[in-house]
């Protein structure tokens, strides 16, 4: 079963993310500076749809437990040098 991911937005840059999968959930603290949501994503994608994205594809690359309970978008790529390529290409 995939996980559910809830996105939740406190203002235009800070979110609070749950992961609930095989009966657990996980809670992390996600902010999204404008100029990274500019760049993954532009004006066309919602903040909300980015950072779900964003945990899809941290999900396809480790547990829910191994995320960081608090971080910004822009660490994700020093993680993972794909991420910018791929999360281009899961929102379009």
């Amino acid at each position: 079963m995939a996980a559910k991911i809830e996105v939740e937005k406190f203002d235009g840059s800070h979110f609070r993310v749950r992961v609930i999968e095989a009966g657990s959930v996980s809670t992390h603290q996600v902010t999204l500076d404008p100029k990274t949501r500019a760049k993954l994503a532009g004006d066309a994608v919602e903040a909300e749809e980015l950072i779900r994205k964003s945990f899809e594809f941290l999900l396809e690359r480790e547990p829910k437990e191994s995320i960081l309970s608090r971080f910004d978008v822009s660490v994700i790529g020093r993680y993972f040098p794909d991420y910018e390529k791929e999360i281009k290409c899961k929102l379009s």
